[in-house]
């Protein structure tokens, strides 16, 4: 079963995708900040990465790079609520994969992450 690591400093938005993400079968790793989302990259083997970009300490498109810098090449998702012009190529610059919005709309969710699994 593929592993999703989900990185999101609002318990509630962790804990919700979470459950939603298990029921449908995947095998789910949480991360709180961008600092425990990079050692969770290291050490869990996630075939996605689900990663909110706005986090304080270490931010999503800080967290990214640093993944990308230590040859981790899984896809990884943007998730933010900020929806502004240049946001999605700021997440694609930062290397992620896919940028998808916040809320969360499941069924397009899901439908990223299998293309996502599919491809890679």
């Amino acid at each position: 079963m593929p592993r999703i690591l989900i990185v999101d400093d609002n318990d509630d938005n962790r804990d919700v995708l979470k459950r939603r993400l298990e029921r449908r079968g995947f095998d789910i790793v949480t991360a709180t900040g961008g600092k425990d989302g990079i050692e969770h990259a290291q050490a869990d083997s996630p075939d996605v990465i689900l990663m909110d970009m706005n986090m304080p300490e270490l931010d999503g498109w800080e967290a990214t790079k640093q993944i990308r810098e230590q040859g981790i090449t899984v896809p990884v998702i943007a998730l933010t609520a900020h929806a502004m012009t240049g946001d999605r190529e700021r997440a694609i610059e930062a290397g992620c994969t896919e940028y998808h919005t916040k809320p969360v709309e499941m069924d397009k969710l899901l439908s990223l992450i299998e293309h996502l699994l599919s491809v890679s």
